[in-house]
């Protein structure tokens, strides 16, 4: 039976910026085997889009929801993402 692959759009808020979360999620995403991008926004949040098997993609967002030691994250939003990404990616600020 394949596996499920999902696709996660989030928007994790607090002390997420200037702490190398992004970094720290690239490295999280790639232990996990799990594909998409991730980027700083301008109201100070991280957005990420994060593809993959649906329990390594769990374990991601339950990653996210603590980030790298020096964030305070805040809150997690998810919703249903959409796309095929064959890496993991940091991209520019949006």
């Amino acid at each position: 039976m394949p596996l499920a692959i999902v696709t996660r759009h989030l928007i994790i808020s607090g002390l997420v910026q200037g702490v190398w979360y992004r970094e720290s999620l690239r490295e999280a995403a790639d232990a996990q085997g799990v594909t998409g991008w991730v980027r700083n926004r301008l109201d100070g949040s991280v957005e990420a889009m994060v593809q993959g098997e649906a329990d390594r993609v769990d374990a991601l967002i339950d990653w996210c929801r603590r980030g790298p030691p020096q964030a305070r994250v805040e809150g997690v939003e998810i919703e249903d993402g959409e796309g095929r990404y064959d890496r993991f990616e940091k991209r520019p600020t949006a």
